[in-house]
């Protein structure tokens, strides 16, 4: 049994307690303004509310907050025309440090008003400390015969209170600036934080400052926008408002792609404007972009933990009241609501990219570029979010789509047609289109290409027999198709350039001459050749005869799937470019008219019975330069090599014009 010695409550000293609030619980110093605007902003937003419950009867007048510079007396002014405070209200929410107001005046007047209330923690007044060596406020209750009062403090815990000749209804809060901090005595600099944190608050910010030495006295002009155009319904908003906010928000930047409006107020309260931005080559999609808000109180540009991960390189604006932040209102805490939420902007993106695809098909797929790339992100990322796009998903394609059109039903239960899915001459189409077009040639087979350019003999080869081929060459690609081969287990995804299918193949060509001497076919004695000019023992020869006559080249490297994918692994876990597989495949087209004369070389070389003969160098010379092109077409070489394929066709074509010549 554990005896008690002692039990009692904590004993918590002011005087050591107080200069770590005020000196170190934000992280910067501006943060002070962000505060007590939102102070001021609360005080309207209350006079308002006990407004409309009855309890005030008076004219409301001109709600308005105004910023007074006081360069003379080194002093900086926070007016409102809000609630005000009475003597025993100043007593129990400025002296008692960290009692805030703002939850037992919600909980009273909930009832009549939607209106919400900025401060919750009863700590932001104290942030004025960090840049002053004294805070005055001077105030007046709305309440009928209150007595204007007066509140001083020096930094100290002591203060001092006493009756004030204020006669307007409001708060004034002025900060005697210490000699470090005078650098808010500048108007710019007071529109800078300004704009930063309080553009978007609901009543008129307004900036004026009293005549000093060598400055003229300027009248109160408004420096905030007000307006926050998430706040709005969507349909108040026209496109050139979207267009307009997203300008001010990133002013250097090409127009996004589309937007997404987040409106909700259950289970939780969100807010905001997301816009799908052209995608840079530089940009980190690491970084999240979107500026995160409460209550129209600008907080971070990091929004990390609110929206999912794939969505972090969208720009502009989630304010939510429901997102837990820290004392300081200056990072989040991550908890259930923002994991609820996160999910909940997941699948307005969703609904929005589907809408899209729906409504404006040629929108959505001259956006692909961009988009494609958070879809398939997403979609590896978010098993919700890719039940939701699966359909949606657009490959480029060589097929031609001017074709009757196909009708493909949804796992949602809707039935689509395909729309116009050619853009500037490139056509797209979905996987399940795809499949359901080849199901009698290929069914559950798709043939996809991952580079056009080095790729673009195997497209032709496929092509020319009449196989579609799906273009999966973005730099997510090369993750998505392993993507797509666990998801659809039934389907075989096989790339243009690793085995061929048996279509591309005219087995009737493969073994017609026998060469009575020895015995062997002509593909027999076509990759003996190959094999003794070449001398490469890793290096395996096939010979086949392709089909599309002189449209399939004399010989192309083929890259074993498991093989390649296996070195692509690799290479990406010890974060290096893939070296080209010394183990790979060089078929040669056996019915190719080169090849064939090729052949006809070599048994020339063999009639004369000189392996050194000029015949037989030639041969040996040809084999290596169609080998040469062959690993051209794959990006296969090196410096050397391309070095080596130069000085060969040099000595290739210098030994065709001898012999023309001769």
């Amino acid at each position: 049994m554990t005896t008690i010695l002692e039990q009692g409550n904590i004993s918590i000293h002011t005087e050591n307690i107080f200069p770590i609030i005020k000196k170190w619980l934000y992280s910067d110093h501006e943060i002070f303004l962000r505060e007590l605007v939102s102070n001021a902003v609360d005080a309207l937003q209350k006079l308002s509310m006990v407004s409309r419950s009855g309890e005030f009867s008076g004219e409301l007048g001109e709600s308005e907050i105004v910023i007074t510079i006081d360069k003379a007396n080194k002093s900086l002014a926070i007016s409102d025309t809000g609630i005000g405070m009475t003597a025993d209200e100043i007593k129990k929410y400025i002296n008692q440090v960290a009692f805030s107001s703002a939850e037992e005046f919600v909980q009273k007047y909930q009832a009549s008003s939607d209106q919400q209330i900025i401060g919750h923690f009863g700590l932001g007044f104290y942030s004025s400390f960090m840049v002053a060596k004294q805070v005055e406020i001077d105030t007046l209750s709305y309440k009928e015969g209150s007595q204007a009062v007066n509140w001083i403090c020096d930094g100290s815990t002591e203060f001092k209170l006493s009756a004030s000749e204020r006669s307007t209804r409001g708060t004034t809060v002025k900060l005697h600036l210490q000699e470090e901090e005078l650098e808010y005595l500048e108007p710019y600099r007071i529109r800078q934080l300004i704009k930063t944190y309080c553009d978007f608050l609901p009543f008129p910010i307004k900036l004026e400052t009293l005549a000093s030495e060598g400055q003229e006295a300027t009248a109160p002009e408004q420096i905030n926008r007000q307006k926050a155009p998430w706040k709005e319904s969507p349909s108040n908003l026209t496109k050139e408002d979207y267009l307009e906010f997203y300008r001010y928000l990133y002013p250097f930047q090409d127009e996004p792609l589309l937007w997404v409006h987040l409106n909700t107020d259950y289970p939780f309260v969100v807010n905001g404007i997301l816009y799908f931005p052209k995608l840079k080559p530089d940009v980190d999609v690491s970084k999240g972009q979107i500026k995160l808000f409460c209550n129209q109180v600008f907080v971070s540009d990091n929004c990390e933990e609110v929206v999912p991960r794939f969505l972090l390189p969208l720009q502009g604006v989630i304010d939510s009241v429901d997102i837990p932040l820290n004392v300081s209102r200056s990072f989040l805490q991550s908890d259930r609501t923002v994991r609820r939420i996160a999910d909940y902007i997941a699948k307005k993106v969703g609904d929005r990219l589907k809408e899209l695809y729906r409504d404006d098909r040629e929108a959505y797929i001259r956006s692909w570029q961009d988009l494609g790339t958070f879809v398939k992100f997403g979609s590896l990322n978010d098993d919700k979010f890719k039940k939701q796009v699966e359909e949606i998903l657009i490959y480029r394609t060589t097929a031609d789509l001017s074709k009757p059109k196909v009708e493909v039903e949804t796992s949602e239960g809707d039935v689509w047609q395909e729309a116009s899915n050619t853009i500037d001459g490139k056509t797209y189409t979905t996987l399940q289109e795809y499949l359901e077009r080849n199901k009698e040639r290929h069914e559950n087979r798709v043939f996809y290409c991952t580079d056009e350019v080095t790729q673009a003999t195997y497209v032709q080869l496929h092509t020319s027999q009449g196989l579609e081929v799906l273009f999966m060459d973005s730099f997510i690609d090369s993750h998505f198709v392993s993507f797509l081969e666990r998801e659809y287990s039934h389907i075989k995804f096989s790339r243009v350039d690793a085995e061929l299918d048996d279509t591309l193949i005219d087995k009737d060509k493969a073994e017609d001459i026998v060469d009575p001497n020895t015995n062997q076919t002509r593909g027999e004695q076509i990759k003996d050749l190959f094999l003794k000019a070449l001398g490469k023992p890793k290096l395996t020869i096939r010979t086949e005869a392709l089909k599309g006559d002189n449209a399939a080249p004399p010989a192309i490297v083929l890259l074993p799937e498991q093989l390649r994918r296996m070195q692509e692994m690799n290479a990406l876990l010890q974060q290096q470019a893939m070296q080209f597989p010394e183990e790979h495949i060089l078929l040669v087209n056996t019915a190719h008219p080169m090849i064939q004369n090729l052949m006809n070389l070599s048994q020339g070389a063999i009639v004369t019975g000189s392996a050194a003969s000029p015949s037989a160098e030639l041969a040996d010379m040809i084999c290596h330069h169609v080998y040469d092109l062959a690993l051209m077409a794959q990006k296969g070489f090196d410096a050397d090599g391309m070095k080596a394929f130069v000085e060969r066709s040099n000595q290739v074509l210098t030994k065709l014009t001898e012999r023309a010549l001769n």
